[in-house]
């Protein structure tokens, strides 16, 4: 495994972006930072990172023949990597939020951005940005429901020893992609997705608020609702998030 460890940069997607622009990088190379001054997360927002406290690092991953049609497979095993590797050191419930972000309980603890690259109809390779919340304990007001590894635990945490867990915890999932398995992957994503099966508040992008149940994933990532009047709908990341609790 080769981990590339910098002390301070804009976005460790970005440069492993332009790493392999002019070098061959091996699968699975880890850029990790001790800070981030431009961390990015889905749908364009900012992840906040207190120096030298955190995990903010990126993975490049390559999967032999895997289809754009069906990258979001790649997101669950991502999710499930990280989520397992952090079982082992915390007691807390933790979950899925759709798409990939990882809860304790109601509060994030981690982001994650893919970002890939196409070739014809397959994915060449896909930078993986994780933010892990470790030993921070003060989060800006601004950040509502967020905590960290050492708010839920009150353990201080190697965070070297942490990123290796979450490495080889992602890897044992993408081999999942490999064998084309992609029915056992799912099972597991939905077995931990934050309130399926459970009703809950809602609000689509024009801001109307309703009630309605998480069924499942559908094959191309979208979120499948029940809703009130029995009839069920798909939505995509931009047009659906939990109603403000």
């Amino acid at each position: 495994m080769n981990i590339i460890k910098l002390n301070a940069i804009d976005s460790t997607n970005s440069y492993l972006k332009e790493l392999t622009v002019e070098n061959t990088v091996q699968n699975y190379t880890v850029v990790v930072a001790e800070q981030q001054t431009a961390g990015r997360g889905q749908m364009g927002t900012i992840w906040e990172s207190e120096h030298g406290k955190n995990l903010t690092f990126s993975i490049l991953t390559r999967v032999n023949n895997l289809k754009i049609v069906d990258q979001f497979y790649l997101s669950m095993a991502i999710s499930l990597g990280v989520l397992q590797a952090l079982k082992v050191v915390t007691q807390a419930k933790l979950s899925v939020k759709w798409p990939n972000d990882i809860l304790a309980e109601n509060d994030k603890l981690s982001g994650i951005l893919i970002e890939n690259v196409l070739s014809g109809n397959n994915i060449k390779h896909s930078f993986v940005g994780i933010g892990l919340n470790v030993n921070q304990q003060e989060f800006s007001k601004n950040l509502l429901n967020v905590t960290s590894l050492k708010n839920i635990s009150g353990i201080h945490f190697d965070r070297e020893e942490l990123l290796l867990k979450i490495v080889n915890s992602i890897k044992f999932y993408i081999s999942y992609l490999e064998r084309n398995d992609f029915n056992e992957l799912k099972k597991m994503y939905l077995a931990f997705l934050y309130k399926i099966e459970t009703p809950a508040m809602f609000e689509d992008k024009e801001g109307v608020v309703f009630l309605g149940k998480i069924l499942t994933v559908s094959e191309d990532g979208k979120l499948v609702i029940e809703l009130e009047n029995g009839t069920t709908r798909k939505f995509n990341l931009k047009e659906i998030k939990f109603a403000s609790r």
